[in-house]
């Protein structure tokens, strides 16, 4: 007898007994109820925007900074204030302070664009410091070699303020104030130079492993088809 003829033959009340009865049988056993991981899923640690604008704490910034600072107060003092020359030492110690911080904001959505500024940074520094070394040939005055003591005493004592290094200026002895202070700010710079340098060599290097924010849209976007 099949199912449709079993049916039609009993009652309600039989029908319903039949039924209890069926429904221990393994035709109508029906299969264990599906379970479903509710946990948040991730398709990747790896952020799409990255931390970054975090200059402030650069080394590369703090002394850029500082050599900032140093020229503006330099120029004030040694360099007449209507020449072209003063506005072009300010504002090429400027851009490379703010090309350092500006690389270090576009780094999240352009490792090219921070690779980039951070190499115009280092072009400023290096324009800055051809304009300390024409003020010392154009007078005569001499120009620290590397080995240099007060050259290596400078870099020893890692001042982090203009007044720091006025002072020390000031307490080289008798001597002329403007050559002490432009040998000073070509120190400095040349710190700075040599942190960028190995700055922008790293961004390449990361940037060549990684890529940059299209790299990383594009990854994410494959994970989560792939999900």
């Amino acid at each position: 007898m099949d199912i449709v003829d079993f049916v039609d033959s009993v009652d309600e009340v039989d029908l319903a007994r039949s039924i209890f009865h069926l429904s221990t049988l393994s035709i109508f056993v029906l299969p264990p109820r599906p379970t479903f991981d509710r946990r948040p899923h991730t398709m990747s640690a790896e952020p799409l925007i990255p931390k970054h604008g975090g200059y402030r704490k650069l080394k590369s910034f703090q002394i850029a900074q500082l050599i900032y600072d140093v020229t503006v107060r330099f120029c004030d003092r040694f360099i007449d204030k209507h020449s072209r020359t003063n506005d072009q030492m300010v504002q090429a110690a400027r851009s490379g302070v703010q090309n350092i911080a500006e690389g270090s904001q576009a780094s999240a959505t352009s490792k090219k664009t921070e690779l980039k500024l951070t190499q115009v940074a280092r072009a400023s520094l290096e324009e800055l410091r051809l304009d300390y070394e024409d003020f010392l040939r154009q007078r005569g005055l001499e120009l620290w070699a590397r080995e240099h003591p007060f050259r290596m005493e400078l870099v020893a004592k890692r001042f982090k303020t203009a007044d720091e290094v006025a002072l020390w200026v000031k307490g080289i002895g008798p001597t002329d104030h403007s050559a002490v202070a432009a040998n000073a700010a070509r120190t400095l710079i040349a710190v700075a130079t040599a942190l960028l340098d190995r700055q922008v060599e790293r961004l390449a290097a990361d940037f060549t492993e990684e890529g940059g924010f299209s790299e990383r849209l594009y990854r994410m976007r494959r994970m989560h088809r792939d999900s």
